[in-house]
């Protein structure tokens, strides 16, 4: 195994990073945009708002970590030089993913002409008319209309509602490529898509488990909360393939004595199961539970259904199964099940290492069937927490940027408008880019992310985007989306205000389903729009005889009035920008054992054991430290040594099996396509290996768990090629 001990996360080396970013930025650039009263634009954990901008719900301050700085660095650059624009789009596809993202800020809205080689700049009135007509020209249901979790809640209702005003329910967002699975886990178990915790829960916890996740990297201000448990004499259970320095030790900035000591003991037990068999382990630990007699029976026969199917499946699944299956043994099943039964305040968090498999939606499910087993849903300082990455990715859901929406909110939304929406189900983001790829669509709508740079497959992704002739992007930076997979068709790209930019106060949702409200204002760029004020002046266009009157509807304080009158949990939203009162989404956190479901209990799930492939590798693909999502930051991972973004990281006894040594090239084949990699010796179990995303992403299939729609990134049979 590689040795990784000397790696501790965070510490003076982050400390000194930030303070060179800041640096690059400007002091008084870097200092008005931590400071200001807007949301972090980076994961879902959540800072910023009326607190200020390094204040979490709790008023700790300074809650700050590498990835908030980061994204203010995109921010403040400068506006892309228009010579730049003046290079033919083949020299464009030359720059990394890094390179893309210093180039600066979309100062400009950008034409390409069909056939024509290169973008050129264009006014905002030629822009806007332009993308009406391509639109009114288009059949709503040969259309789709995507985004990211950048974006507001105002603006994201204002999306949907655009798209099913003009004729379509294509309407999708990122989280069928990270969180879907969880949502419909969480549905049929506890009854609700969402955390079932809030963040004062992590301070009275005494076992947090973090599953199939990474927060060192990727949720950094988590990992304060995982020391302070520890610290109080609690226990952090980590279980996650890959042993990561930054979930062993971790010097978090923010406290001295963590950073005096040379880092603080984040896991106090690391279980490292094979990828892709997590259910065996989430099985096994609660056969074991059972064994012991460490189930609330009494929660079960009060709070629950489906205890009986559940226990008979464990007591019929052998322990050799269980062991065969995830690598673990019985002893150290055994050891996690004690700590478990003996806890009395438990949190799970898990991230996309458990939704990203065909399964993504059983995994999710067998981890609340733990949860439930003794009782740790529905009560104080225990429960559920989905660890998502994008700021407003749960917001984004939460107002209908989704194919379908209930019932009850979609008759609402009728009544309120006086518009007949269609009724047909619309296609999941996969489905929408199967049907481009068929040359069913023939233009998209793709607010935010990099839609072509996060899906699997880099030859579909690019045969699918290619086939769509008129693609509309709203963005605050070029990325590769931008200048891959663009075909001969036209299209247009308009620069879009950062959340600290915009021209009235925005909400957004953190993942303990908590909405902020940013305040924007910032000004930086005279040639940038608000999403919003682009989605009015589009929808007035396109739609002129609508009895939505779309210009006028775009004012932010308008859109929260219909938001409150037609989504459930978010009536007061409709005066946030008045009382400057931020809230907890009325329902979703469950400090008593009432849940969602029709009974109004939690409900025991039976997962099968998925069938793994076992005669080849098993390859997850994960982020580094230095990158957010599909942006890269860093090429080199501080995290994992100074790896590089095209490491392939290798159990020890694979590589001499393989006959491959440290640093050595090699190809790294799947199923679907071919990379060259560098062979990197890391602390994985036999059979396992990881890659960066989205590289790696043409090693992916495009294959889909069924009930999620979420591609497999995290188990991917492959092969080494010599």
């Amino acid at each position: 195994m590689a040795d990784t001990s000397h790696i501790v996360g965070g510490g003076p080396k982050k400390v000194l990073y930030t303070l060179a970013t800041i640096a690059r930025m400007g002091v008084g650039k870097a200092g008005k945009a931590l400071t200001a009263k807007n949301a972090c634009k980076a994961c879902a954990y959540g800072m910023g708002g009326q607190r200020g901008g390094m204040t979490n719900e709790l008023n700790e301050f300074p809650s700050v970590c590498n990835k908030s700085v980061q994204a203010q660095s995109t921010d403040i650059q400068p506006a892309i030089p228009h010579e730049v624009f003046a290079h033919p789009m083949a020299d464009l596809q030359e720059l990394t993913g890094r390179e893309m993202e210093h180039l600066g800020r979309l100062g400009t809205p950008l034409f390409k002409a069909v056939g024509a080689d290169r973008y050129v700049p264009v006014d905002w009135d030629f822009a806007i008319e332009y993308a009406a007509k391509k639109l009114a020209a288009t059949d709503p249901q040969r259309s789709f209309f995507y985004s990211s979790g950048r974006s507001s809640n105002e603006a994201g209702f204002l999306f949907q509602l655009l798209a099913r005003a003009y004729g379509t329910n294509n309407v999708n967002n990122c989280s069928y490529y990270c969180h879907q699975a969880t949502s419909e886990g969480l549905a049929t178990t506890i009854g609700k898509g969402t955390a079932s915790v809030e963040l004062e829960d992590l301070t009275g916890a005494d076992l947090i488990f973090v599953i199939g996740a990474n927060p060192s990297s990727n949720h950094p201000r988590f990992i304060h909360m995982l020391k302070n448990c520890r610290e109080r004499g609690g226990e952090v259970i980590v279980i996650n393939p890959a042993k990561e320095p930054g979930l062993v030790k971790f010097a978090v900035p923010k406290s001295p004595s963590s950073m005096l000591k040379g880092g603080s003991e984040i896991a106090s037990d690391y279980v490292q199961p094979r990828i892709g068999s997590d259910i065996a382990l989430m099985k096994g630990i609660a056969k074991a539970v059972l064994e012991m007699g460490y189930e609330d029976r009494a929660f079960i026969a009060a709070h629950s259904s489906g205890f009986a199917g559940f226990e008979a499946d464990l007591k019929a699944l052998s322990w050799d199964e269980i062991t065969s299956a995830c690598g673990i043994s019985v002893e150290d099943i055994e050891h996690i099940a004690t700590r478990y039964g003996q806890a009395e305040r438990v949190v799970f968090a898990w991230g996309m290492g458990m939704t990203h498999h065909i399964h993504g939606v059983a995994n999710v499910e067998a981890i609340a069937n733990l949860a439930t087993l003794r009782g740790m849903v529905g009560k104080r300082y225990a429960g559920l927490l989905p660890l998502r990455g994008h700021s407003n990715v749960q917001g984004i859901g939460t107002i209908g940027v989704k194919p379908v929406l209930a019932k009850d909110v979609l008759a609402k939304m009728e009544a309120e408008f006086g518009v007949k929406f269609p009724e047909e189900k619309g296609f999941d983001t996969m489905a929408c880019l199967k049907a481009a790829e068929a040359g069913e669509i023939d233009a998209a709508v793709i607010m935010g992310g990099n839609l072509w740079g996060a899906t699997p497959d880099t030859a579909f992704a690019s045969r699918a985007m290619e086939a769509i002739g008129f693609k509309l992007f709203l963005t605050t930076t070029l990325n590769m989306g931008h200048v891959h997979g663009l075909g001969d068709g036209e299209v247009l790209v308009l620069p879009v205000t950062a959340r600290d930019e915009e021209w009235e106060p925005t909400t957004q949702e953190s993942m303990f389903n908590y909405v902020r409200l940013s305040d924007g204002g910032i000004r930086r760029l005279d040639n940038v729009r608000p999403e919003s004020w682009i989605l009015g002046e589009l929808g007035q266009r396109l739609l002129p005889n609508s009895p939505i009157e779309f210009k006028a509807f775009s004012a932010h304080s308008k859109v929260r009035n219909a938001i409150a009158a037609i989504v459930p949990g978010l009536e007061e939203l409709a005066d946030i920008d008045v009382a400057k009162k931020e809230f907890h989404i009325k329902h979703r956190v469950m400090h008593t054992p009432e849940f969602g479901t029709p009974d109004g209990k939690a409900h025991f799930v039976v997962t099968p054991l998925p069938v793994l492939q076992r005669e080849r590798l098993t390859l997850a693909t994960m982020r580094s430290e230095g990158q957010f999502n599909t942006i890269i930051y860093e090429e080199k991972d501080s995290y994992r040594g100074g790896a590089g973004r095209h490491a392939v990281f290798l159990n020890g006894e694979d590589m001499a099996a393989f006959g491959v040594s440290e640093g050595q090239a090699v190809t790294l084949a799947s199923d679907t396509g071919r990379m060259t990699a560098i062979a990197t010796l890391f602390d994985l179990p036999r059979g396992s290996a990881m890659a960066y995303y989205p590289e790696a992403n043409v090693l992916v299939g495009t294959e889909v768990d069924p009930r999620s729609k979420t591609p497999a990134f995290k188990s991917v049979p492959v092969w080494i090629e010599v």
